[in-house]
């Protein structure tokens, strides 16, 4: 094959590095070329070839040979002359080759207009893999060939594939990167770990990392089991034995100093006896059953004869329904009830029970599909509702819907509702949620209790309840609110009694009008209420509601009567003060140390109305405020709207140390009740806050007001406040709490309360007055 290419550089005045390369990209026309070169040196003399023997440097030791480009010069072949003659038309002539060794020009690719690529990637994005027909079409379209239109689509596919596989990579690193820091973190916390029994090194060398999960979740139940003990040993007047080493029964709790006794027994002090201690928000309620596979149809059967019966409800009216006179609420007619809906879903009322029902309707800013989201979420449900649902748990997942939404969910939970007041026994219910999406296109969402025979000691159980949610445009939401519970409410203090018997506690009222109020706070403060934070970019607005809200969720679950909590009452010659204690060691929304919290419910001769806007007024704060040295109160920015209020205080004080702190303070009203919630900030974490960091790092004790009607006539009655503190009394979580920090408390709280009475009364005499 060499020698071919010398003859042929010797005949033709042919460059051989363009001869090699079209040898390449071309092996047929060539082979052409050469038996047409063979039939031109028959036809002339070997002389023409003289001029060119400059041609005859190409490299004798080229390693290419006929096998190794495929080139057959057998008789067999077809001489192609007009292949030939384009071949030595478009070769170059010797005159037009400056320097033999001079690299020959690349050879011009063909590069779309932009007006092409862009039509094509127009193409690509609705249709990536094109038929021949839409190519062709395309293609003249164009002005270009099927095949360039076919190979740019290929590439362009091509192309895709590499970016989408680049982003996965970039993301998959992240994630390895991510996992391996926390890899780091796990190995340090193991590496330090501690028995949970003796106090001294694990040996995790000999266990593994679940085993060692095991061991310090059985010691923090230990560690419950003897709280439990000490509280039933208080209240029963027995030791109670639990299930472990008898060397583990004393409690954990710190008692007070003074000889004041523990849980285990010991002296009493004039003062009421041992302080009561919060468990925390990390317990879990009473040991509910979890259903078993064979409970799971009849549970399944109650949830849809309770949605039956529910939707019944919310839609008939008269005779059924009755309206009550005393509060313009709507109540069961339970003779017409019990014709109605024979005893199906939950048995006949128990005895000692007592029937609440209620229903309530209202047009609510938020939409349907959101509110749904919220009512099947346990979290979301129990922070909209935050001061009637002290604590909720979702035990287990039967279904969680069809379709990609809640329709069908099914789902066993436990909450306990309350009232902010001690003096209201929270009520504590073990029931199924089951949502469903009617054909009309609304939405219910139903709970029913799991209570049975072996169950009877609660005092609560609940019939059908729940909602029903009729889409409205332009966002809006119809919702129909409807509870029917049985209830043991024997525990009820008098001057509670009438507030709970007309529905205003537990019923629908309260719970729509819960509603009402949390859709416009979040409607209104994302939105832009009334007054804005000036200076203040969208960050740092979610971040202070996202604080407020926590504040809020922290005064409501504190103030009850749930029972996590367990309440000392030092009684006085006037209002009972209730208090207990509360340990604060790895919670980063709380200062760590010992927490005081104390709290006392009384009534005022005054309207709801007229008392909550006394206590939220910053201008009426120093009558009261006994913590502000009756400085000055200037409020420096809010966030309003119709029923809630978000505003940041500045207190003017005489005491210089005071200078940097600022106090936030959220208020919100509604015809079921009010509440004014306040804390002290640092001025430099609130900038953080302000400025958008994360506001679940700034530690808050929050303290305020829980403003209810007394239940009477909604014309002449008057309000039921509760009023809470609480207080840091020592910042080491293992310190013992002393007789004189609860006297001290104690003595907050009462000047406080007597102050409000003093300044309430007084201007409620001299309205009488003047309007006389």
């Amino acid at each position: 094959m060499n020698s071919k290419r010398i003859l042929c550089a010797n005949f033709f005045p042919v460059p051989r590095t363009y001869l090699i390369e079209l040898e390449r990209r071309k092996p047929v026309a060539v082979r052409s070329f050469l038996k047409f070169k063979g039939f031109a040196e028959s036809m002339f003399p070997t002389n023409v070839f003289d001029s060119h023997q400059q041609h005859m440097m190409l490299d004798m030791s080229s390693s290419h040979n006929e096998s190794d480009l495929g080139i057959r010069t057998g008789d067999d072949e077809f001489f192609d002359i007009k292949s030939a003659t384009e071949i030595i038309m478009e070769a170059p002539s010797g005159d037009d080759e400056q320097d033999p060794n001079q690299r020959p020009k690349k050879k011009g690719y063909h590069r779309h207009t932009q007006h092409q690529i862009h039509e094509m990637e127009a193409f690509f994005k609705q249709c990536p893999h094109p038929d021949d027909k839409q190519r062709k079409e395309l293609s003249r379209e164009l002005g270009l060939e099927p095949l360039q239109v076919k190979f740019w689509f290929q590439n362009k596919r091509t192309q895709m594939k590499a970016q989408h596989e680049r982003h996965e990579n970039a993301i998959l690193k992240a994630e390895n990167e991510k996992l391996r820091a926390e890899n780091s973190r796990y190995k340090e916390a193991l590496s330090n770990a501690t028995c949970p029994n003796c106090g001294g090194p694990a040996a995790l060398g000999e266990m593994s990392f679940d085993e060692q999960h095991l061991r310090i979740e059985n010691a923090r139940l230990k560690q419950e089991i003897d709280r439990i003990s000490g509280i039933a040993e208080k209240y029963v007047g027995k030791p109670v034995t639990s299930s472990h080493n008898s060397n583990h029964m004393a409690p954990h709790s710190r008692s007070l100093d003074l000889g004041v006794g523990s849980y285990g027994g010991g002296s009493q002090s004039s003062a009421g006896g041992m302080v009561g201690e919060m468990y925390g928000g990390s317990e879990l309620l009473r040991p509910f059953p979890v259903p078993c596979d064979s409970d799971k149809p009849r549970i399944v059967e109650l949830a849809v004869a309770a949605m039956e019966e529910l939707t019944r409800l919310a839609q008939v009216g008269d005779p059924l329904w009755v309206q009550s006179n005393q509060h313009c609420t709507e109540i069961l007619n339970e003779d017409e009830y019990l014709r109605t809906f024979p005893p199906r879903v939950i048995g006949p009322k128990a005895l000692g029970l007592r029937s609440e029902s209620s229903r309530e309707s209202a047009v609510i800013i938020m939409n349907h599909t959101k509110l749904v989201e919220i009512l099947m979420d346990v979290n979301q449900w129990s922070t909209m509702f935050c001061g009637i649902v002290s604590r909720a748990l979702t035990l287990e997942v039967l279904s969680t819907g069809v379709a990609g939404n809640y329709n069908g969910a099914l789902q066993v939970m436990s909450a306990e509702f309350q009232v902010a007041s001690p003096l209201v026994p929270s009520r504590e219910n073990y029931f199924v949620r089951y949502c469903k999406e009617h054909p009309d296109g609304r939405w219910t969402v139903v709970d029913v209790s799991l209570e049975n025979e072996s169950r009877s000691r609660r005092s609560s159980r609940r019939r059908p309840s729940g909602c029903l949610i009729e889409e409205l445009p332009n966002g809006y939401s119809k919702v129909t609110w409807i509870e029917h519970v049985e209830v043991d409410d024997r525990g009820v203090h008098t001057l509670y009694k009438p507030l709970v018997k007309c529905g205003l506690a537990f019923g629908a009222k309260r719970w729509m009008a819960t509603l009402e109020r949390q859709c416009e706070r979040v409607a209104s403060y994302i939105g832009g209420g009334a007054g804005e934070l000036c200076g203040t970019s969208a960050e740092g607005r979610r971040s202070m509601l996202k604080l407020a809200e926590r504040m809020v969720m922290s005064f409501c679950t504190g103030v009850g009567a749930s029972t996590a909590h367990a309440w000392t009452t030092l009684s006085s010659d006037m209002d009972d003060v209730r208090v207990m204690t509360r340990k604060s060691m790895d919670d980063p929304g709380r200062p760590p140390g010992i927490v005081l919290c104390a709290a006392t419910s009384f009534s005022l001769p005054v309207p709801p109305n007229t008392l909550f806007h006394f206590l939220r007024d910053q201008n009426s704060r120093s009558q009261w405020d006994i913590l502000s040295n009756r400085g000055l109160v200037q409020e420096i920015t809010h966030i309003a709207s119709s029923s809630n209020a978000l505003s940041l205080l500045r207190v003017n004080s005489v005491n210089s140390s005071q200078s940097n702190m600022l106090i936030l303070q959220e208020s919100c009203t509604d015809c079921s009740g009010s509440y004014v919630v306040y804390a002290p900030v640092d001025m430099a974490a609130m900038n953080i806050i302000l400025s958008g960091g994360d506001p679940d790092y700034l530690a808050l004790l929050p303290s305020g007001f829980a403003i209810l009607p007394d239940g009477l006539a909604a014309s002449s009655g008057g309000s039921l406040l509760t009023v809470a503190f609480q207080i840091l009394v020592d910042s080491a979580p293992t310190a013992k709490l002393s007789l004189g920090s609860v006297a001290t408390v104690n003595t907050l709280i009462k000047c406080t309360v007597e102050r409000i009475k003093a300044a309430v009364v007084s201007d409620t005499t001299s309205f009488h007055n003047l309007a006389s």
